[in-house]
């Protein structure tokens, strides 16, 4: 079914294009949404008239995505990540990542037109990610992974210790009482208590 459409639809075209779409999708949701309009003579022949108007909104369209494009080649995104001594991230960065720190920014990108290389960056180091604009236009951000060491809670004499003395021992230091008074208290009931 052929149809014009009456709004940019993310996937399909922007406003004034005409395409062949599945007669379903068009009565479906194209046309209740009043996303596009069928192919006929008469709304050709309307937006002939509007022809001067979407011109002035896809020129528009350019010049905001050639100041947006200005504004992310100029940005250099540093992002810190916690990452082991090999420079291997516990994680990845990821599009989502990339947009949040652009929003941090005060820049608004949605991150379905941010291409990490490889769909993540797994590791530290320098990348370069590119953002695609309006029609081909398309900017590259320079990102920096910055790794940050996570620091090992546990010494390795807790580490070799058997489990049942780890337990035993964090159950003690959890439950000890902190005044001389209740310790004769703690003690009184655990000999009432059967357990000494």
């Amino acid at each position: 079914m052929k149809v014009i459409l009456n709004q940019d639809v993310p996937s399909l075209g922007e406003i004034g294009d005409v395409k062949d779409v599945a007669p379903g999708y068009a009565r479906n949701f194209l046309l209740p949404r009043d996303l596009a309009v069928v192919y006929n003579d008469r709304t050709v022949r309307l937006f002939e008239k509007r022809k001067a108007e979407i011109e002035a909104i896809k020129e528009q369209k350019r010049k905001a995505s050639m100041s947006l494009k200005e504004k992310l080649e100029a940005e250099e995104l540093s992002i810190v990540m916690p990452a082991g001594a090999n420079g291997k991230l516990y994680g990845a960065v990821t599009n989502a990542n990339i947009a949040d720190e652009l929003l941090k920014k005060g820049i608004e990108v949605d991150r379905k037109r941010i291409e990490v290389p490889g769909r993540a960056i797994k590791s530290t180091g320098n990348y370069r990610v590119l953002v695609r604009l309006y029609e081909k236009d398309e900017a590259v951000i320079r990102v920096a992974i910055i790794g940050q060491e996570t620091k090992v809670a546990k010494t390795t004499e807790d580490q070799n210790e058997p489990k049942k003395q780890r337990v035993r021992k964090a159950r003690t230091e959890s439950t000890e009482p902190a005044s001389v008074e209740e310790q004769a208290a703690a003690f009184e009931a655990a000999i009432e208590a059967g357990r000494i």
